[in-house]
């Protein structure tokens, strides 16, 4: 996101004198709507006029609700309040996430010498963050140096975390961080009596406020030292299946230090995924690599190739996708979401395979021969095209999808894994053949395997643009600066989801060639 700071002085015009603007901006599940309330109850409750609106947002994170609240002493006769905040014309602005922060400074409600702006630090990314195939997040640092110097006075910290800690939301934090802040003309007491009126989670919403207050007053504590690595999960399963993961871990053991960490790291995620056998067939792989690679480069290759692979073994599939939905981890995080704890919970999943997905489940040499036919495959298509909506909180829906998911033994046999083998095997030969000659040519090639990533559409998209951006590699293999071209290839190829800026980059190649 790039910040350009709103030109005006946001000086308050003479007759509004003793009328305080304050602005929200909260997406679905923040609790604008309890902070507004809590902020007119609590001028209300000193004596004070007050109204609040609100413009409501988009769904799915695209926009944020803006709650705008305007409120005078009782000694202001008559007031008159705007429904909506203006530009230059709000003396508090609240931003319930980081971004927007910045789309407040944009919309120029935060002025230099008027507007305390009180803004969460952490993150919930946007569609269009989302949208993007590689990291399409925003820059957080360029909203923080926009908002040091657009507002008056500026509190930033990380209120959800302060929220989540003492059990409670951010609305609850940013409440508290509010009368911190010194911004309204009431004392802490009034503002814990607002919430105590509420009625509803007082405590919980007290010891939230009472966090937001101090990181207002004192600021937010700066980590010291690294975060700690969460330690992994010890394996379970029986005496021999231990002993043979503990056989494979030896193997990461003998590998160079800098290649050991990543190379554990995708030996659980494949072994995860299907099996310690499959465990063993990941460090075959890598092992091609370590054997070709040396310590002067830092080990780069085999770091590469111990990401990457783990990544197109570990692929999605039908399989996958079904286990995920089913597991008692998946519940629990939406019910801790959802703040629904001992409530009764509907949850709907939409379903919507592609026929070559369907197709992917049958055995490989059936598979093969059904997505070879366009009459078969139109068949499957009409079957499961308009997608399937299954109540997952349902016995039924759930154990649909949990016997689907139990099929990971079946796996190996499928049309899918018979494909993902075959391109696995073709993407690592490339890169080999690059070796020893052009090192960096090879790490590139073994690069571009992030391209591909997801389900269904999102992974046939990548897919295309993974072979795309290969083409474009044989073009330029011959040249010296040939592994810089392939690198601006993969990151034009992550900079949009229809690929225009590949399609750009593919033409400046074969414009000099």
């Amino acid at each position: 996101m790039s910040i350009e700071l709103p030109i005006g002085t946001g000086q308050r015009d003479a007759g509004l004198d003793g009328v305080i603007k304050l602005a929200i901006l909260a997406v679905g599940g923040q609790g604008g709507g309890v902070l507004t309330n809590w902020i007119e109850s609590l001028a209300r409750a000193q004596g004070y006029n007050a109204q609040a609106t609100s413009v409501a947002g988009v769904a799915q994170r695209t926009g944020a609700t803006i709650y705008y609240i305007e409120m005078a002493p009782a000694s202001v006769p008559n007031p008159v309040f705007s429904l909506a905040p203006a530009q230059g014309d709000v003396d508090v602005m609240i931003a319930a996430e980081m971004m927007e922060a910045g789309r407040a400074i944009l919309r120029g409600f935060v002025t230099p010498d008027r507007t305390t702006l009180i803004a969460s630090t952490h993150r919930a990314l946007a569609v269009s963050e989302k949208m993007v195939p590689g990291d399409g997040m925003a820059n957080a640092e360029e909203v923080r140096a926009a908002a040091e110097m657009a507002a008056e006075k500026l509190i930033m910290a990380d209120m959800e975390r302060a929220a989540v800690g003492a059990g409670s939301v951010i609305s609850a934090s940013l409440f508290g961080a509010l009368a911190g802040s010194g911004a309204l003309p009431f004392d802490r007491a009034a503002f814990e009596e607002a919430i105590r009126a509420g009625g509803k989670g007082v405590e919980a919403s007290l010891r939230a406020f009472a966090a937001g207050y101090d990181l207002a007053q004192k600021g937010e504590d700066q980590p010291t030292e690294q975060p700690k690595a969460l330690p992994a999960l010890a394996p379970s399963g029986s005496s021999r299946q231990i002993r043979a993961f503990e056989g494979l871990m030896a193997r990461i053991n003998a590998l160079p230090a800098e290649v050991a960490e990543m190379a554990e790291a995708g030996l659980r995620k494949v072994v995860e995924f299907q099996d310690v056998a499959y465990g063993a067939e990941y460090l075959d792989r890598l092992d091609s690599f370590v054997a070709k690679d040396h310590a002067d480069k830092d080990h780069m290759l085999s770091l590469e190739a111990a990401k990457h692979i783990a990544n197109a073994m570990g692929y999605d599939d039908v399989i996958r996708v079904a286990d995920l939905k089913t597991r008692a981890s998946r519940f629990d995080r939406i019910e801790d979401e959802m703040g629904s704890a001992g409530k009764t919970l509907t949850l709907t999943d939409y379903l919507h395979p592609r026929a070559e997905e369907i197709a992917g489940l049958f055995p490989a040499r059936l598979g093969a021969r059904v997505e070879a036919s366009p009459a078969w495959m139109q068949r499957l298509d009409r079957l499961f095209n308009k997608g399937r909506r299954i109540r997952t909180d349902s016995l039924r829906g759930f154990l649909m999808l949990y016997l689907i998911g139990g099929l990971r033994g079946w796996r190996r046999k499928t049309h899918r894994h018979a494909l993902e083998q075959a391109h696995l095997e073709d993407w690592m030969a490339r890169s080999h053949g690059y070796l020893p000659d052009r090192y960096d040519m090879a790490v590139e090639i073994l690069r571009c395997r992030r391209l591909i990533k997801g389900y269904s559409d999102t992974h046939a998209r990548g897919l295309t643009k993974f072979d795309r951006v290969l083409e474009g590699a044989r073009l330029v293999e011959a040249r010296e600066d040939g592994p810089e071209w392939v690198a601006r290839l993969r990151e034009a190829a992550l900079q949009d989801e229809k690929g225009e800026a590949l399609d750009g980059a593919l033409k400046t190649i074969r414009s000099f060639l």
